[in-house]
């Protein structure tokens, strides 16, 4: 499927269960050419918009061209003739049948202003107490079809500049709200960059989403997304150093404001979150973030069912997650072609999924092929004890495959950690066949968390084989704990071939520190 206007490529294709998905391409129609206004210092607008009043001069003549725009068109946002590159705006809506392309080399910056958010709650840019959302999203979907968000252009939120109003003005930026979560009992008030309610048929093609408030992009209710060739990325260049190589007293675990940021330190930065979400397939993408990657939630509705993520990679972040929210169930998702370079984060995880008693529900038919990683903390974890929260909605998660698993290791934790813990009426059931870690091998968790059964792996039903799983025999001698493990391995089999997998993320965005 494409968003109106867009004629399909026949250069790359995926093949999903529901279809073989096309690569999108750009808009052949237009319904309107903005030129950009603003012309950034090195990356940045803070210097345009310290003035609040200043904050969002852009938003009225988009917001426009939006509405006006007939469906089956795109409104293109270009350089300006003096080479402007730059846009300036507050929250906007989407609508049907209408694309917004963003062309390369131009950059669409988030209003920093507080008040240009608020939805009314009059608490957006600072930590609460109350958990109730108080900012609205910078790009809006409510229901809408045939739309998408397309081009070489960036998206960003500006996470790290100071806000210009409200409590926290010229104190605090978007992340140092965030932070505040980590040292005190409190819900951050932060913009999402694009939030999307209801409607399907969306393509987002070839943008980068930087530096998100919080979280870069979260769809709710959709059937049918395309995501392709896109590129998530917190914090950028502009907020920090090559290499994430942030001083010593810069970064917001050590002072407020902070000057430097890592991805460890930009709280609920989610890449890609479908939530009870159908025919969703992220491709040729390219993430980088301080949360989840990738987290397929299923809290309410329909659940989730019918994803596919192919060819993509994953740097700093949390993990290609499904979870916490399982409660409505997560069915016929597929993993193929990942890599997963975790450059040894304390928090770098690789596949996860994880739930709990208070949102507990079924995931099955998950496959897992072709993965390679290295420098990961926690290459696998499947986590039915995720948080302490109690109920009697208990996860389960069954019909895991993982075929083709490569980890070459990792230069601070080895071969990782690994985590199996489920309930005993409802017991993690998986298999696996060609998992080899080299060198060291993982160590799997011993202790459990949150009211699990205190020695791990717990109530797992694991088969093996043919091909070799090289960390089996560390299972066997875990029976006692009442899982069961089928050894059938009679085949040998080559590790999965990752020595193309590893690229830098800067030779797909110039502005990543690694």
């Amino acid at each position: 499927m494409s968003a109106l206007g867009c004629a399909a490529q026949t250069t790359a294709s995926v093949t999903t269960s529901w279809g073989v998905i096309a690569e999108p391409s750009l808009p052949t129609l237009v319904c309107k050419t903005l030129l950009a206004t603003q012309t950034p210092v090195n990356g940045s607008l803070d210097a345009v918009d310290a003035n609040p009043a200043n904050s969002a001069p852009d938003t009225a003549q988009i917001q426009q061209a939006l509405d006006n725009c007939p469906a089956g068109q795109a409104v293109h946002l270009v350089k300006g003739g003096a080479g402007q590159s730059g846009f300036l705006m507050g929250p906007i809506n989407l609508k049907s049948g209408v694309t917004l392309w963003i062309d390369s080399g131009v950059t669409l910056f988030a209003s920093r202003n507080p008040a240009d958010y608020d939805n009314g709650v009059g608490a957006c840019g600072t930590a609460t107490a109350n958990s109730t959302p108080s900012c609205n999203a910078l790009i809006r979907l409510d229901h809408v079809t045939h739309s998408g968000i397309v081009g070489g252009g960036v998206i960003d939120g500006r996470g790290g500049s100071l806000l210009t109003s409200g409590p926290n003005a010229g104190r605090r930026s978007w992340w140092d709200v965030a932070y505040q979560t980590k040292t005190s009992n409190v819900n951050q008030q932060n913009p999402r960059l694009l939030n999307a309610n209801g409607g399907g048929s969306f393509v987002l093609y070839g943008v980068a989403f930087e530096n998100a408030p919080n979280f870069h992009i979260a769809l709710d209710a959709m059937d049918g997304v395309i995501a392709w060739g896109i590129k998530i990325l917190s914090p950028s260049l502009v907020y920090s150093k090559p290499g994430y190589a942030c001083p010593k007293g810069t970064t917001p675990d050590q002072v407020t404001p902070a000057t430097c940021f890592t991805p460890d330190t930009v709280k609920n930065t989610d890449g890609f979150d479908p939530g009870e979400s159908s025919h969703v397939l992220l491709a040729y993408s390219y993430v980088s973030d301080g949360d989840d990657h990738v987290a397929v939630k299923a809290g309410s509705g329909a659940g989730s069912h019918d994803l596919m993520f192919a060819h993509n990679h994953l740097y700093y972040g949390h993990g290609l997650s499904i979870g916490s929210e399982t409660n409505t169930g997560v069915s016929n998702v597929a993993v193929e072609d990942l890599s997963v370079d975790g450059y040894d984060s304390p928090n770098g995880v690789g596949i996860r999924i994880k739930s709990d008693a208070s949102r507990g529900g079924v995931v099955s038919a998950v496959s897992y092929q072709d993965i390679c990683m290295r420098n990961v903390h926690e290459p696998m974890a499947f986590d039915a004890f995720y948080s302490a929260a109690k109920g009697k909605s208990y996860p389960w998660f069954k019909g895991i495959t993982i075929n083709g698993f490569h980890d070459t290791g990792s230069v601070s934790y080895g071969g990782g950690e690994l985590v199996f813990a489920a309930y005993a009426k409802y017991p993690l059931q998986i298999s696996m066949q060609n998992v080899q870690f080299d060198g060291e091998q993982p160590t799997l968790a011993m202790k459990g968390h949150n009211g699990s059964p205190s020695q791990l792996p717990a109530n797992t039903d694991f088969s093996f084989g043919p091909t070799p799983v090289s960390f089996a025999g560390n299972l066997e001698t875990k029976q006692g704990t009442g899982d069961v493990v089928t050894n059938s391995v009679n085949a040998s089999s080559s590790p999965v071939d990752c020595s193309d997998a590893f690229v830098p993320m800067s030779s797909v965005l110039s502005d990543s520190p690694i």
